[in-house]
């Protein structure tokens, strides 16, 4: 299907914002994936990178859409807002109800670009990749729309600059205009990448594709008939909610888990799916361990990369992130230091690919330090779970101007709070109070209550609970702005 030199090609950027990073733990956390983090120096986080870098695709001949984002229901503000931040909110936000790989996840995004009577082409990418040539990013891409728009299935690989272990390959056939793919090949050992890169021909998979929605369906539905019949199932049930879009629940929990490679791509080559290859040097990076991180952090004479409060003598090629604690290191080497309010990391640097046995340690034995951070987000704002001990835990909460929480009740605990900043509206029983800096109230125990922000600027409260047991789900919502009835 071609453009016409009048009408642009319709680009519908989808960003696959699920996932939960655990090979960046303890910074990366399921509640607080990494991609939602600030790894670089530009003070935005990987997610409102890769909507800034789409929105940069615009051209004379390419018309791109406002980004539609797959993501996990329990980030869906931290989404939002990331990318009220940056000014790119989304034309969607489709909800997946539980994770089923990137394959399912891609269909609902295809779905729900086909829902307009059109068929753009989708240019799909990770939220949790790194890129230093914004300029060269945005022509491949603008090449592989260009591809797409004629029906084409085209990836975008990698130009290798070492023999990397950690990524899987791309075998291609030199073809004018842009090569054919030949082959997907496997996460290879050391000696076979080098044998790649002498040989060339070969890229790593960047996991970014560029296809028409109708393109997807149709090779899915030849590929992978069950995925398809499964994830159109939980399509029409949907709920929209604003921006929100929730299939099924019940039916997309029968969706077999699939990647795209494995449902999709890998199966191209040789088939009726023309499938094309753009490289792309533009300093890549997947981000998937932390000694990706180093290697793309800026560094001191002696190689170390040290963010936050970080002192560090007679140290050398090592990575050290403080996220408030002073961090110190004397005499170490080719180590990777991560603190975090409640869990410090070390690791040989050459083994970071490992953490991720920590966090499913930490799963078995029903820690919650993988799942969530001591401050933890919530759609209203958050807060801080500063100090605890038997039958007392001390909370700072931020509440955003004009947010509330639910109205609430405690079977077990009691709480003071004190205003440190802004105002709040407070519902106390069957009184409603306002108070502002440094004036305070008291919830008995079984009290009807509720916190809002009435006000511009973010409303900081701290929180004394005391009972006999102060466990979240100790709480009965009667309202609530954000469904969690």
């Amino acid at each position: 299907m071609s453009q016409t030199s009048s009408s642009p090609i319709v680009v519908q950027p989808v960003i696959m914002a699920g996932g939960s990073g655990t090979r960046l733990w303890p910074l990366s956390r399921a509640g607080y994936p990494k991609q939602f983090l600030v790894l670089g120096d530009s003070n935005r986080s990987l997610f409102q990178e890769a909507a800034l870098r789409l929105a940069g695709l615009a051209a004379a001949d390419i018309a791109p859409a406002a980004p539609l984002v797959v993501g996990n229901e329990e980030h869906r503000f931290l989404a939002l807002d990331q990318l009220r931040e940056v000014r790119q909110m989304p034309s969607a936000v489709v909800l997946e109800p539980a994770g089923r790989n990137t394959a399912p996840a891609l269909t609902l995004a295809a779905l729900q670009a086909l829902e307009g009577g059109q068929d753009p082409v989708l240019v799909v990418t990770p939220a949790d990749q790194t890129v230093t040539d914004e300029a060269a990013y945005a022509e491949a891409l603008r090449q592989a729309v260009r591809l797409a728009a004629d029906g084409l299935v085209v990836i975008l690989g990698i130009t290798p600059d070492a023999p990397e272990t950690g990524y899987g390959y791309i075998r291609t056939l030199p073809e004018l205009g842009a090569a054919r793919v030949a082959q997907f090949v496997e996460k290879p050992d050391l000696a076979t990448a080098e044998r790649y890169l002498a040989e060339g021909g070969y890229f790593w998979n960047s996991g970014m594709f560029v296809l028409r929605a109708s393109v997807w369906m149709k090779a899915l539905q030849t590929f992978r008939p069950d995925i398809a019949e499964a994830v159109k199932a939980a399509w029409t049930p949907r709920q929209c909610d604003a921006q929100f879009v929730r299939p099924g629940k019940a039916e997309f929990a029968a969706v077999p888990s699939e990647s795209v490679d494995y449902a999709v791509m890998e199966r191209c080559p040789g088939s009726e799916f023309d499938i094309r290859m753009v490289p792309l040097s533009a300093g890549w990076n997947d981000l998937g361990a932390w000694e990706a991180v180093w290697q793309v952090s800026g560094k001191d004479e002696n190689g170390n990369a040290c963010v936050g409060d970080v002192i560090a003598k007679d140290s050398r090629d090592t990575l050290v992130h403080s996220s408030g604690r002073l961090v110190s290191v004397v005499g170490v080497e080719n180590l990777v230091v991560v603190e975090t309010a409640d869990a410090v990391m070390v690791a040989d640097r050459s083994r970071s690919q490992e953490v991720k046995q920590i966090v499913a340690q930490l799963g078995k034995s029903g820690r919650t330090e993988h799942t969530l951070h001591r401050k933890v987000h919530r759609p209203w704002g958050w807060y801080d779970s500063i100090d605890a001990g038997p039958r007392f835990q001390v909370k700072r909460i931020m509440v955003k101007p004009g947010a509330s929480l639910s109205l609430q009740m405690h079977h077990h605990r009691a709480e003071h709070w004190i205003v440190v900043t802004g105002t709040a509206e407070i519902t106390n029983g069957d009184k409603v109070l306002m108070l502002s800096e440094n004036q305070s109230t008291y919830i008995p125990l079984g009290q009807v209550h509720r916190l809002a922000n009435p006000g511009k600027v973010p409303l900081e409260i701290i929180e004394v609970q005391s009972g006999s047991y102060l466990g979240e789900d100790d709480i009965v919502r009667y309202e609530d702005t954000y469904g969690r009835n």
